[in-house]
């Protein structure tokens, strides 16, 4: 079997920050699109990076990195950034959000570990409480359903229709379910955190 492949979905146009760029956000002296490519690269697998077709300072951010960039049409939501970044795999994949920040190279490196072990399982991140959030692993038989999706609900038919086959994997806290898309929901998450 392949080995799965981290797909960091990074193409959305931040239009909730309302002019800032949520990926170029300041996390621990990087920017945060650069920070979770990082942490993908160091969980050991493959990873591809949507970009969105006019982000250069994204793209410019990624330069240190040895991760593929691939661009999605921006006419389709999530839809198109999926589509872009399972087109010509054959293995399984790990769909990450680019704006979770919490998510670590080791929560990364568990769920593509356990593929292995799981060959036709959705592995699905959850809270420590087992509310389901992300990242979410897909097993290398939904690539098909995956590149045929459209509009901006992401995976959520696939996640209902295979609901048997989901397993939640609950990871520390709730930062299976943190993404920043404001700048009130930066301000808070930023209170929180260490000095």
């Amino acid at each position: 079997m392949p080995a799965p492949t981290i797909v960091l979905l990074a193409a959305g146009s931040s239009s909730r920050m309302r002019g800032r760029d949520k990926l170029m956000e300041d996390v621990g002296g990087l920017p945060l699109i650069r920070l979770m490519a990082g942490r993908a690269v160091k969980a050991g697998a493959p990873v591809r990076v949507v970009l969105g077709p006019v982000q250069p300072l994204r793209r410019a951010a990624l330069d240190v990195l040895a991760v593929e960039i691939v661009e999605a049409e921006d006419a389709d939501g999530m839809a198109a950034s999926i589509r872009a970044g399972v087109n010509g795999l054959s293995g399984p994949v790990l769909l990450a959000l680019a704006d979770m920040p919490e998510i670590t190279a080791n929560d990364l490196y568990l769920m593509v570990s356990l593929a292995a072990q799981s060959p036709k399982a959705i592995l699905r991140a959850a809270t420590k409480d087992g509310t389901p959030g992300h990242p979410v692993l897909f097993p290398a038989d939904l690539l098909p359903d995956l590149a045929r999706l459209t509009g901006d609900t992401g995976a959520k038919s696939i996640l209902t229709r295979e609901a048997a086959r989901v397993h939640l994997l609950p990871l520390a806290d709730d930062r299976a379910v943190v993404d920043l898309d404001t700048p009130e929901a930066w301000a808070a998450w930023r209170a929180t955190r260490p000095a």
